[in-house]
Parts: C-alpha cells; structure tokens; sequence
C-alpha cells in the first residue's frame, strides 16, 4: 500500500487507537471486574508471545555476521540502557506525565482512577511504540516504501486498545500521542537516514525489542514490575553497540 504523503501510516495508527480505546470504554464499564482482569491477562500473555517471536531476530544471519554473540549485544545494550534510563528516570518522568494528561482531562478525581489511567497510558505506549512493526514500519513509511506494515500495525493496535481500554480505561487513548511522537520520529529517520541503515542495525533494534515486550507481557500479569520505560534507551543502544562490534572485528 503506498502512499504520498509520508506519515499516513502513523496518523492510521493513531485513529485505529482513539477509535479502539473508545469502544472498549464504552464496552468495560458493562463488563464485571474479574472479566476485565482476564482480558489484561489475555493481552499480558499475548504480549509474551509477540516479545519471544521478535526475539528470534537473534538468530538472523546480518546480525550475527556483525555481532559474532548477537546476545551478549543485547545483553549489553539493555544494561546500558537501563543505566542510562534509570539515572534519567524515563519511567517515572512517563508516569508523571500520565498524570498530568488525566489531570488536563478532567477523568477522575480520586487515587485510583489517576493510579489506572496511568497505567494505562504507560503500559499501552510501551506495548504500541516498541516492536518491529512500530520501527520498521515507520522507516518504510519515511522511505516512501508504503504503509502496509503500520496499516497492519493499525488494525492490530485498535483491538488491542479496545481489549486494554475494557479494562484500563481512557489512560490507553493516551498512549495515540506516545505513538504519534515515537512513529514519527522514526519516520522522520527513515526519509533522512533509512537507507543508510543496515538489516544488522534493524535485527539488534527488533531482538531488543522483543526482550523489552517480555518485560511489558509480565507487568501486564502482575508477574514483575519490571522498569520497562527506563530500559528504552536499549533500543539505541543496541544498533550503536552491533556497529561499534562490527567496526572491531
């Protein structure tokens, strides 16, 4: 599906979330509190999958030609990056923002339903803005390479939002903003550097990824709080790390 105007893909996405989110506002509050538990479940465990899925990119023969220990790369990356985000207090600093939107919208007053739009917006922005779909998508969007990828992205991140605003409310039609700023920054890299980036570069950004999705899949479980936000500058530490690596050996 190509298209002209470059950043359609990511305004897709954002309507499909703002549409999603709204419906199953509509639908929650009819729904008992256990079947709204199941349903964040039912997307925690769904989430688990698609982070093991992106995780195979370590097994992908560009990354592990420039790599030599694709692992030991991500490995690293999320060390550094966690460092990095944990002194800069990315999770914090989103969480706080969170609240602040719930504040400017005026939707609830008390305790938990800030706590709740809050988690919301974190954990939907985290689970829509990292992927392979949300990366590469983006860059083929900046590329002038179509938007079939962020179209399928869009249709699944509506249901998704649907199935997390059942449960967490308004806090998820936040996250369309988190999408409009990641997806389009990169698609912003992708028309100014997309062809200078190497199919390594990408598999190092979609193995980190999908271990970060891992982390999402067990806060959504209630398994592991797991400080996935502080993590995130991971995600660029990654491809400068398998570059770093490949300009060594």
């Amino acid at each position: 599906m190509t298209s002209s105007v470059i950043g359609l893909g990511t305004l897709l996405n954002v309507v499909a979330i703002l549409i999603g989110s709204a419906l199953g506002v509509l639908i929650g509050h009819r729904l008992p509190e256990r079947t709204r538990g199941t349903v964040t479940d039912a997307m925690g465990l769904v989430t688990l999958v698609i982070g093991a899925l992106n995780v195979v990119a370590l097994l992908d023969e560009p990354f592990k030609e420039a790599a030599g220990a694709p692992l030991l790369v991500v490995l690293g990356a999320l060390l550094i990056g966690g460092i990095v985000g944990s002194l800069l207090n990315i999770e914090h600093r989103l969480e706080q923002f969170g609240g602040w939107l719930q504040a400017r919208l005026g939707r609830g007053k008390d305790d938990s339903s800030r706590g709740r739009f809050v988690e919301g917006f974190v954990d939907a922005s985290l689970i829509f803005c990292i992927g392979p779909l949300a990366i590469l998508g983006s860059l083929s969007d900046g590329l002038g390479q179509g938007i079939d990828q962020l179209a399928l992205k869009s249709i699944l991140d509506g249901f998704g939002s649907l199935a997390f605003a059942a449960s967490l409310g308004w806090g998820v039609a936040a996250s369309a903003l988190s999408v409009g700023i990641v997806q389009g920054l990169f698609t912003i890299l992708g028309a100014l550097l997309g062809s200078f980036l190497a199919a390594a570069l990408i598999s190092s950004i979609t193995a980190t990824g999908g271990v970060l999705l891992i982390g999402v899949g067990l806060r959504l479980l209630r398994i592991k709080a797991v400080p996935v936000g502080d993590m995130l500058p991971a995600l660029v530490v990654a491809p400068l790390l398998t570059a770093l690596v490949q300009l060594l050996r």
